[in-house]
């Protein structure tokens, strides 16, 4: 699919009776005055932000760590109403304080206010500060904006990139040797030289459809490629992506409300089975010339690299996906010739997830690897010599994620949490693969943590929560894992939901079919009479990409959900298999070829087994919602299972999974062409004849990642069976929907309206 195109005008003004139904009729829906005023306190006022502490940055091993905190010498005012903000430096074990870098050395000398910290960064000889500002978006996250340098023994600020346009810089940062900055401005590589000034272009070629050093859209939003270069240790080199977009289809959308005629805007994005962008690895010298472009196998258009870095100065590896992204082949690769050899191979029979980091042990002798290639994601060493890998993490369970390798004492941090899949807590192994791991984290601290280890291993900033528990964030020694000292404790926030948490909640087990048990949560109405029925709404995602039972807080979401227990309903939620949950590689990989049917199957088992269970559930109210993926299992709960739900509430869908993007949907899909029955029986469109219940679906027009084109075809399809159904188009609105005043609180407002016009809440007699 390249264009969006509108239905029928006749097709067009049934969607839009059916919308003006949707809204007379949900507006009659009662809510309590307690659920509007907090949800307007949520999403209006943001009066349950939480605080968060940084960014912070290590300095000299651990020794020191900077962090941003309001200045005192430059407080807001009418003239300056965010004020101003210091840097300041800590001693980690004593906590002495000091201001670094005061608010009064970032103001510019054509500006009367000091800039705005949207990040920073040291340059390795912590002489240099790098401060990022006036970022703007770019699809998910603020990657474009300004930079400026700070010298702080001579006080000097300049700003970066040679006058061009404003806030158009991208990913800037020190050479190593802290002479130099790089960056990329209009898909091209620049670098500046930091005593002349000099701005040197490293790629011309840069265009609409060829980029480099960033990325294009679906290789961004699927394998989280943003920053597209990468230093060479030795300062003399940078290695980078270039993606040649021609031929990638095009996708078109529609603002119909910023002028009096459509506004549109245009982007690639390449569909299940059709053309991707032809990627290569390249490496440019910083005193210019050609790029020299390694030489790797293969039609450039069915395989991804989905990370470049740098093994030593001479050499790049990099991870080189298949299409079907199933074969991992790690290349190292002589940044001079551009030879290539295979490192080792990650294989699977239905994905490999890739690896982020690229950390070498023993002097570069071995690499660290998470791999599945047991049954478990463990952590393995690869030999540099053989290519042979040894097996680090010796237990029954999960790596959840790769925290710091200490090569010096000789251990591997990293996340993981064998006992309850909800969780995550701090462990370590042995580099060697010796004795078995070591939790570090209490066991008196139940919930989620998380860990930005020091340098030197001796100290970690940590931050955690729990399902009712706001995040708190301390600093700790390790391994002994002593407090220090907290560092925001969230008490205000803390304080303000200790009563919107009060709900009683608990997690539990469910069986579902096939022997399989699955996690879940549930929150009960204040003043829960277990000997009533209640009606129950159902939060599902689903799909490979998340989980929705976590033992974390979950903000907005988690108070969201409290809100809806207290005007009368039991929220629950079930994570089936083919989530990302750490319970090992079947529980995550059985639905490979299949996504969208077998979670339909166990969500619906999941909650016919909590009935049976508690007389309290009431099988007659039952409701479901979801955003995205969840979307998805939404329409499909209400398609598959006839009679089972009232209502159901779909945000943001993919209705037909042929629709959507190559890397993800072919990831757990395999080609449309090479599985066709699986494309059609995962797409809830073709089974929309089964819809009973009530139906809302809602949907931003201006969503680039799942197309508004999607849900076009759903109402079409639903129109044509002649289904009653509900709908709201939030015009212009992305896949967040929360742009624009108010529309955030619209859009959870009707949902809950909804819920309670066709759900009504409340316990009822057994």
């Amino acid at each position: 699919m390249t264009n969006r195109t509108s239905p029928p005008f006749s097709m067009k003004r049934i969607a839009c009776f059916i919308a003006l139904i949707s809204i007379t009729a949900v507006a009659s829906a009662q809510l309590s005055p307690q659920f509007t005023t907090t949800l307007d306190g949520m999403m209006n006022k943001n009066e349950f932000a939480s605080a968060h502490f940084g960014p912070a940055r290590w300095l000299h091993d651990g020794a020191e760590y900077t962090t941003v905190e309001p200045s005192k010498d430059v407080p807001k005012s009418d003239a300056n109403p965010s004020g101003g903000d210091d840097i300041v430096q800590y001693e980690t074990a004593t906590g002495k304080r000091s201001v670094l870098v005061s608010a009064k050395k970032l103001i510019p000398t054509s500006a009367g206010k000091p800039l705005s910290i949207d990040d920073y960064t040291w340059s390795n000889d912590n002489r240099l500060l790098l401060i990022y500002t006036n970022s703007q978006r770019v699809w998910r996250q603020n990657t474009r904006g300004d930079y400026w340098v700070l010298d702080l023994a001579s006080g000097k600020l300049k700003q970066l990139g040679g006058g061009g346009p404003e806030s158009s810089m991208m990913f800037a940062k020190f050479s190593p040797d802290s002479r130099s900055v790089a960056f990329v401005r209009a898909n091209n590589i620049y670098v500046q030289d930091l005593a002349t000034d000099a701005v040197h272009a490293l790629t011309t070629d840069g265009s609409t459809t060829l980029i480099n050093g960033t990325s294009d859209w679906v290789n961004e939003e699927e394998l989280e490629i943003r920053d597209g270069f990468r230093w060479s240790p030795d300062s003399q080199s940078i290695a980078f992506w270039q993606f040649d977009t021609t031929h990638v289809g095009e996708y078109t959308l529609i603002n119909d409300t910023k002028e009096r005629y459509p506004v549109t805007t245009k982007y690639l994005y390449p569909q299940p089975g059709t053309t991707n962008s032809a990627v290569r690895a390249g490496v440019v010298s910083v005193e210019g010339g050609p790029a020299r472009w390694m030489q790797l196998p293969g039609d450039a258009r069915e395989h991804y690299i989905a990370r470049i870095d740098w093994a030593n100065s001479d050499e790049l590896i990099i991870e080189y996906l298949n299409r079907l992204q199933n074969t991992n082949q790690v290349f190292l690769a002589n940044a001079k010739t551009g030879e290539a050899r295979v490192f080792f191979t990650d294989e699977d029979k239905a994905w490999v997830d890739v690896v982020d980091s690229f950390d070498w042990i023993g002097k570069d002798k071995g690499l660290i690897w998470l791999s599945e290639r047991d049954g478990w994601r463990h952590a393995y060493v690869f030999s540099r010599a053989t290519g042979q890998p040894q097996l680090i993490t010796n237990f029954t369970g999960d790596v959840i994620s790769e925290n710091t390798v200490d090569d010096k004492n000789g251990w591997l941090y990293f996340a993981a949490s064998p006992d309850n899949a909800t969780q995550s807590y701090l462990y370590r192994s042995r580099l060697d693969g010796s004795g078995t791991p070591e939790r570090i984290t209490p066991s008196s601290q139940p919930g989620s943590h998380f860990y930005d280890l020091s340098p030197d291993g001796q100290w970690a900033f940590h931050r955690y929560s729990t399902f009712n528990h706001p995040w708190v964030t301390d600093l700790v020694h390790l391994p002994d894992h002593k407090v220090v000292r907290v560092l925001q404790a969230n008490e205000d926030l803390t304080r303000k939901v200790q009563d919107l948490v009060s709900s009683p909640t608990e997690f539990f087990k469910v069986p579902v079919s096939g022997g399989v048990t699955l996690d879940g949560w549930m929150i009960r109405p204040p003043n829960f009479d277990p000997t009533k029925k209640y009606p129950v709404l159902i939060q599902v995602y689903g799909e490979p990409a998340s989980t929705t039972v976590r033992d974390l807080w979950m903000g907005q979401t988690r108070l969201y959900h409290s809100l809806i227990a207290r005007e009368g309903y039991i929220v629950v939620s079930f994570d089936n298999q083919g989530t990302p949950a750490p319970k090992g590689r079947e529980w995550r990989k059985v639905v490979y070829g299949s996504v969208g049917v077998l979670s339909a199957a166990q969500q619906s088992d999941a909650i016919r087994e909590l009935g049976k269970e508690h007389s309290y559930i009431d099988m007659s109210r039952l409701a479901v919602w979801g955003w995205s993926g969840g979307g998805s299992n939404t329409l499909n709960l209400m398609f598959r299972s006839p009679g089972l739900f009232k209502a159901g509430i779909a945000v943001a869908p993919v209705a037909d999974e042929s629709r959507y993007d190559t890397i993800y949907q072919e990831r757990y899909m395999g080609l449309p062409q090479q599985n066709v029955k699986g494309y059609h029986d995962g797409s809830p469109i073709n089974f929309a004849e089964g819809l009973t219940g009530h139906l809302l679906v809602i949907h931003g027009s201006g969503d680039d990642n799942v197309h508004f084109q999607g849900t076009e075809l759903l109402i079409n399809r639903l129109v044509e069976l002649g289904k009653p159904f509900d709908f709201m188009d939030y015009p212009n609105r992305t896949h967040g929907i929360y742009e624009g005043k108010g529309t955030s609180f619209h859009v959870y407002s009707l949902i809950a309206r909804y819920l309670a016009e066709h759900v009504p809440p409340g316990g009822v007699p057994q």
